[in-house]
């Protein structure tokens, strides 16, 4: 996606990143949900489409990802 397509984005952290700049961060944009890392929010972001963001948020919450 080009950098336009994210002029106007609207980026967020999660409330459990406590303040720390070792997260994500995610941003509704017309074509689906912006991922970025937030330590590097000029590199290169994810998009998933709705469908895709929802799977994966699903799968986030089964536990089906070793996030530690």
């Amino acid at each position: 996606m080009n950098r336009p397509a994210f002029a106007n984005a609207r980026w967020r952290k999660s409330s459990r990143s406590n303040g720390s700049s070792n997260c994500v961060e995610i941003a509704s944009l017309r074509t689906g949900i912006g991922i970025r890392d937030s330590k590097s929010p000029a590199e290169p972001a994810l998009v998933l489409n709705p469908d895709h963001w929802k799977m994966f948020i699903s799968t986030v919450k089964a536990g089906e990802h070793d996030l530690n």
